[in-house]
């Protein structure tokens, strides 16, 4: 790895249940599994997602004309089976409406495109996950 393709976030324990993300940039994010609003991991997974696509849909797209509406939904169903715990049936789902006129018929066209070309080569978050990376998890003095 290097300085360039290097990606960090180290996860803080709060409190039971709690926890906060902190980005080599020092930004936060606080999620749980307590049971309150903060997002569960697994809901974060599915806005990884949903943001990485989003993303690069928005930059092809917004160029031509300002969405009037921009929405990306992500689902899937969580199981537990003899593998494990996983989420299977993943689904993103773009709601997306431009203006009329000439720049919103340009931005209406692309939009399959881009929405395909995000999936199948710029998400790196989508991609990796059906490239199926594996994991490696180590413990460090205790």
């Amino acid at each position: 790895m290097t300085d360039t393709t290097l990606r960090s976030v180290t996860v803080e324990r709060t409190e039971t249940g709690r926890f906060t993300a902190v980005n080599a940039r020092g930004g936060t994010l606080d999620f749980g599994t307590s049971g309150g609003t903060e997002f569960t991991p697994v809901e974060l997974l599915l806005a990884a997602i949903g943001g990485c696509t989003a993303a690069d849909v928005d930059v092809a797209t917004s160029r031509h004309a300002e969405p009037g509406r921009f929405t990306v939904t992500v689902t899937g169903d969580k199981v537990d089976d003899e593998s494990g715990n996983r989420m299977t049936n993943l689904r993103v789902t773009f709601s997306v409406a431009f203006p009329e006129g000439e720049g919103g018929d340009r931005a209406r066209a692309i939009l399959p495109r881009a929405v395909k070309t995000s999936h199948d080569r710029l998400c790196t978050v989508s991609r990796t996950i059906e490239a199926g990376t594996p994991v490696t998890v180590t413990v460090e003095g205790s």
